[in-house]
This record gives structure tokens, C-alpha cells and sequence, in this order.
């Protein structure tokens, strides 16, 4: 079994190793008839020892995962994430990557992107791999099923899990599937070295890791298809910190997450008292209606993360996808 997500985290210092074992170790959000994320033992790191000696490697020397994540650390955190996952297929033991962000074009026409393109080294059939990262706040007010995917909207409004497993599943798993790809599929695997297998097949996978945060002032039950081991998280109204805070016991600390580093929370010793967390989220708030994630450690080591959105949250509410 691999160690637990805080067990191995505790071990790593620098937050990009830290952001990379994360994305190995976090479950998907939701479980879909396309199959979820390659697992550890397919990426050959499947024991304790292994993984950790490979993580060990890279904090040892970071320098060529900084280089490869280059301008994405003050891009969008979708791009961020996508670079995270092709680095780990580039580096795997057990995986050949062949391709990433591959061009899907049918005369002049561009239909879309596959976003990664591996062989696992003891299957002979290419893998089509789309990645996503995704932090959804659940809404228990709106019309629709209580488990609606459609409830659960992003931080800012502008997308739910309704629309995005929607598109992946409408658009971008099937467009390995088209004849625009397999011909696309074969020179990115002639490239290589490698000799396609006739006729042309291809496995489809969907890592989908995120946090769904859960309404901290009403009961929400979780979205249809969510995996059962999900991450899970609370979100508040800032009018509400204050008493979501005498909740706590005593000694309790925290810090806020700066995009595009949501992903794996600071070290222990990182954290702030919660005098200075309260000065910063009012000084914020004063200032801007953007919300804030939070991670939040107990002093029984407890740990819990938090959206904390303006009392107006969300001035928006994403229509449900088109049947």
C-alpha cells in the first residue's frame, strides 16, 4: 500500500515535489464508465520504498522539475497541473510517454487536444490520458436533484462538474477515437521509435483529481458519481469566520493557498497562528471579493481545507450542460 498522503508530504520540503506527489497520491473526484487515473503499480512506483526513493531523488535535485514547469507556475493552474502529469509520464519507470497535447486536425479545422499519449512498457497499446484539476463548492439551495452535479460550481462561478465531465466526456476522451486521431496517433508514435499496432487501438483514462467542498452552514449530500474516497473540504462565508473559528480549539493554525500551489498543503511549520490568519483574510476581504482557500491543522493534527467566499458568493451560477 502506498503511505498516506500526510505521511509522505511530511517527508518533502520543496513545494513543487510536494505539488507533483500530491497529484500522484490524490483520488479522482468522480468514478465514470471511462476509466480513472493510472495507478502507482502502473507507473511503476507502486511499492513505499520505490516512491520514496523517487520523490527523494527529486528533492534532491528540483532543478530539472523546475525547468520543466517554467512559465506554468504564474499561469493558469489547469496548465500547471497538465505539466505535473507530463512530467510524471516522462519520468515514470514504468511508462514511455509519445506524446502531449496533440493536435487533433481535420483539414483546416483544429476538432481539439489529446492531452497525453503514453505506452505503458509491458502493454503494446497506446493510452490517451486527459487530465483535470478541479475545486467545485456545492450549492444546496438551487433548483434541481439534490445530488445534481450541477450544484457543485467553481470559486468563481464560471464552471460546474456538471459541464466539465460533460465536455470530457462528450468531446475530449472521444476524439482518440476519430480516424483524424489514429492517423495523428501513428506518427506521434512512429516518432518515437515505436511501431504502431494495426489496427490502430487506443485505451482511453481520466485523472480528475480536485476537492469538493461541502457547505459548512446546511446538509449537502455528494454529487451522482462521486468517487467514495474523494477529497473533501468545507466552504464559509467570510460573515460566518468568526464563529466557524470559536469552533476550533485552541492552538489551531492555518494558512491560505496562492494559485496556482492548491494542491498540496504548506508544511506544519508553515502555518500561522490564527491572530495573523484573522488579520490577512480581513485585510483581504476589505479589499477584494475573490475567495480564498485555506488549509487548517488542528493541534490533534487534524487537518481540513476551506473555501472562504465573500457574503455575496457566487454572483454567478453556471447554466446545467444541454442534454
Amino acid at each position: 500500500m502506498p503511505p498516506s498522503d500526510p505521511a509522505l508530504l511530511s517527508c518533502l520540503h520543496h513545494p513543487l515535489v510536494r505539488d507533483l506527489a500530491w497529484v500522484l497520491l490524490a483520488p479522482d473526484l468522480i468514478v465514470t464508465p471511462c476509466p480513472g487515473r493510472p495507478t502507482l503499480d502502473e507507473l511503476g512506483l507502486g511499492d513505499e520504498p520505490t516512491l520514496r526513493a523517487w520523490l527523494g531523488q527529486l528533492e534532491q535535485s528540483p532543478q530539472g522539475l523546475q525547468r520543466y514547469l517554467g512559465d506554468t507556475l504564474t499561469g493558469r493552474m489547469g496548465l500547471y497541473h497538465e505539466r505535473l502529469w507530463q512530467f510524471l509520464l516522462e519520468h515514470a519507470p514504468a511508462i514511455r510517454l509519445l506524446a502531449h497535447n496533440q493536435r487533433i486536425i481535420r483539414g483546416k479545422r483544429t476538432l481539439g487536444e489529446l492531452d497525453l499519449l503514453y505506452y505503458r512498457k509491458d502493454d503494446p497499446i497506446a493510452t490517451h490520458l486527459e487530465v483535470a484539476i478541479k475545486f467545485y463548492l456545492g450549492l444546496p439551495e438551487v433548483p434541481g436533484c439534490a445530488t445534481d452535479q450541477a450544484r457543485w460550481i467553481g470559486p468563481s462561478g464560471a464552471d460546474s462538474l456538471a459541464i466539465k465531465r460533460e465536455r470530457l466526456h462528450r468531446h475530449q476522451l472521444p476524439l482518440s477515437g476519430l480516424e483524424e486521431a489514429r492517423v495523428a496517433i501513428r506518427s506521434a508514435i512512429g516518432k518515437t521509435g515505436y511501431e504502431a499496432n494495426e489496427p490502430m487501438l487506443v485505451k482511453r483514462r481520466l485523472a480528475m483529481p480536485g476537492i469538493l467542498f461541502y457547505p459548512w452552514h446546511a446538509h449537502m449530500p455528494a454529487p451522482r458519481e462521486a468517487s467514495p474516497e474523494h477529497l473533501s473540504g468545507q466552504w464559509l462565508f467570510w460573515g460566518d469566520w468568526q464563529h466557524w473559528r470559536a469552533s476550533q480549539p485552541a492552538g489551531t493554525r492555518g494558512a491560505w493557498l496562492g494559485r496556482p500551489h492548491w494542491f498540496a498543503a504548506p508544511r506544519d511549520e508553515q502555518l500561522w497562528s490564527m491572530q495573523e490568519l484573522d488579520s490577512g483574510l480581513a485585510r483581504h476581504f476589505r479589499l477584494s471579493a475573490l475567495p480564498l482557500q485555506l488549509a487548517v491543522l488542528t493541534p490533534d493534527g487534524q487537518r481540513q481545507r476551506l473555501f472562504l467566499v465573500a457574503d455575496d458568493w457566487p454572483r454567478q451560477i453556471p447554466l446545467p450542460p444541454r442534454p
